[in-house]
């Protein structure tokens, strides 16, 4: 029979995460940090378990990320930010930066670091992507990256 990792309920227990959050449109970051504590904590993550760090935007993600990850002993990383698209092309510039840096840091450190970094239009859809209508990206984020550590904690057991 083939063996399947990762499908079902994630048990996070013991599970060491580190959460980057951009002070850049932090009211939205900050209620999508509350969606990454509550996701982590739902999923067996001990409060002493928990490191926040903020960071001026989220151009600056990618280094604080990689910091914990490979500095700090952290089992995952969620980073969070927000970028609204103004009218200049500085959008583009900061979210593919933010984006390929934080992929970068992952392959580097080899600890999942997930993309919780809304681009949107407008406020309104930040909002919506923050605890709204269409969810907590903060959240998700957290989810992937605890979902990312057990896979890679399940693989590294060699259990059958």
């Amino acid at each position: 029979m083939a063996r399947v990792i990762g499908q079902g309920d994630i048990d996070a227990t013991g599970l060491k995460v580190g959460i980057v959050v951009s002070m850049f449109n932090d009211q939205i970051t900050k209620k999508m940090l509350d969606g990454a504590l509550e996701t982590a904590r739902g999923m067996g993550v001990a409060e002493d378990d928990i490191t926040v760090c903020w960071v001026a935007g989220a151009f600056e993600l990618a280094l604080i990320a990689q910091e914990l990850a490979e500095d700090t002993a952290v089992d995952a990383v969620a980073a969070i930010g927000c970028i609204i698209r103004g009218e200049t092309p500085h959008f583009d510039f900061v979210a593919g930066e933010a984006a390929r840096g934080l992929m970068q840091a992952t392959l580097e450190s080899g600890v999942p670091i997930a993309l919780g970094v809304t681009t949107t239009d407008t406020i309104a859809q930040a909002e919506a992507r923050a605890g709204g209508a269409v969810g907590n990206k903060g959240s998700e984020a957290m989810y992937a990256a605890l979902h990312s550590a057990a896979v890679l904690r399940e693989l590294a057991s060699g259990d059958e």
